[in-house]
C-alpha cells in the first residue's frame, strides 16, 4: 500500500469539521493506503479528532504563525520536507488556486509528477492512477505518473465523503523544526492586507451540490435577484458567466469558467448562458445540467440533460415558487 499525505489548511475546516472538499480528499486517500495529514490550520487537537473520523492516523502540524503572511512558497517547501521525511509516495491537495500552485512548486522540489483536476483516484499495480473529465464532460481520461512520488489535485464533489466506523483521533506530530526553519521567507511575496469574506448564507460555490448561474441573458445586475431567489429556494449557490461579470452585474468571485472557478455540483442550472467553451470548462463535470435559454441553437443545449427553450424571466420565478412549495 502507498503512504498518502493529504494537505489541509484553515480553509479546510468549518465549525470543527472538515469541509466537504477536505472530507472528499480524506475519503479518496484511504483508497491508496495509510493516510497522514499535513495541517496548516490552528486547533491541532480539533484537527486530529476531525480527520481521525475519516481514517487519518497521523497529523503533522504546522502552526499558521510558522508560515505567517508568506504566500504559497513556504507551504510548498514544507510539503516537500514532510514527504521526504515520512516517505510518502502520494500527495493529495484540493484543486483550487492555492492547492494547484503548492502542488506545482512542491513537485519541482521533489521531482514528482503532477496530475491536476482529478475526479477519481485508484491504486493500480502500485501506481496512483487518476481520472479526469475533459472536453465539456464528453470524455473521461486516465493518467498516472511514472515518478516515485505522485502529487494529485482533486476537484470538489468528486466523491461522497465517507467517515470510517469508530475512527479515533489521529496522532499529532509536529513538523520537524529544521523543516520550518529552512524555509527562506526573506524575499518571498507576502500578504499585506486581508479582509474576511462576508457570508451570504449560501454554500460555497465550489462546494455546493446545486449551482444556479446567470449569464448575459439575465439582462442586468438587478435581475440577478431572480437567480439568487432560485438558488435560495434550492439551497444552492449562485454563479455567473464571464459576460455577466464583465458587465458588472455580479462579482468576479462568483464567475464560473476557464478564467473563474471550476465547479462540479450534482445539479448545474445555466440561465441565459450560451455555453461558450470557456464557460463549459468550469462546469463540465456537473452531474446534471439544466439549461434555460431563448435560443434553441445555443451550445449549452448540447451538454444539457434538460433543456428549456424560453425566457428565464418567466421560467426561473416559476421554478423558484415550485421549489419552495416542495420543501
Amino acid at each position: 500500500m502507498t503512504d498518502v499525505l493529504v494537505v489541509l489548511d484553515d480553509a479546510s475546516f468549518a465549525g470543527g469539521e472538515p469541509t466537504k472538499p477536505a472530507a472528499e480528499l480524506l475519503t479518496l486517500a484511504r483508497r491508496l493506503g495509510s493516510v497522514d495529514v499535513l495541517s496548516f490550520a490552528g486547533d491541532v487537537d480539533g484537527v486530529a479528532t476531525a480527520v481521525g473520523r475519516f481514517g487519518a492516523t497521523v497529523v503533522h502540524a504546522v502552526e499558521p504563525a510558522q508560515v505567517g503572511d508568506v504566500l504559497v512558497a513556504a507551504k510548498a517547501a514544507i510539503v516537500a520536507a514532510v514527504v521526504a521525511d515520512i516517505g510518502a509516495t502520494a500527495v493529495l491537495l484540493p484543486s483550487m488556486l492555492e492547492g494547484r500552485e503548492v502542488a506545482g512548486r512542491a513537485a519541482i522540489k521533489l521531482g514528482a509528477g503532477v496530475l491536476t483536476d482529478a475526479v477519481d483516484v485508484e491504486l493500480v499495480d502500485g501506481r496512483v492512477r487518476t481520472a479526469q473529465s475533459v472536453f465539456a464532460g464528453g470524455y473521461t481520461v486516465r493518467a498516472e505518473a511514472t515518478t516515485p512520488v505522485t502529487i494529485v489535485t482533486v476537484k470538489p464533489n468528486a466523491v461522497a465523503p465517507e467517515p470510517v466506523s469508530g475512527g479515533a483521533a489521529a496522532q499529532v506530530q509536529p513538523v520537524p523544526a529544521d523543516a520550518v526553519d529552512a524555509v527562506d521567507t526573506s524575499a518571498e511575496a507576502r500578504v499585506t492586507v486581508s479582509e474576511p469574506r462576508h457570508g451570504t448564507g449560501r454554500p460555497d460555490l465550489t462546494e455546493a451540490s446545486i449551482v444556479v448561474s446567470g449569464g448575459r441573458g439575465v439582462g442586468s445586475g438587478e435581475q440577478f435577484a431572480q437567480i439568487e431567489e432560485l438558488a435560495d429556494a434550492l439551497g444552492g449557490a449562485v454563479g455567473a458567466s464571464r459576460a455577466a461579470v464583465d458587465a458588472g452585474w455580479y462579482p468576479h468571485a462568483f464567475q464560473v469558467g476557464q478564467t473563474g472557478k471550476t465547479v462540479s455540483p450534482q445539479v448545474y442550472i445555466a440561465c441565459g448562458i450560451s455555453g461558450a467553451i470557456q464557460h463549459r470548462a468550469g462546469m463540465q463535470t456537473s452531474r446534471i445540467v439544466v439549461a434555460v435559454n431563448t435560443d434553441p441553437e445555443a451550445p449549452i443545449f448540447e451538454m444539457a440533460d434538460l433543456g428549456i427553450v424560453g425566457d428565464l424571466h418567466d421560467v426561473v420565478p416559476q421554478a423558484a415558487q415550485e421549489a419552495r412549495a416542495r420543501r
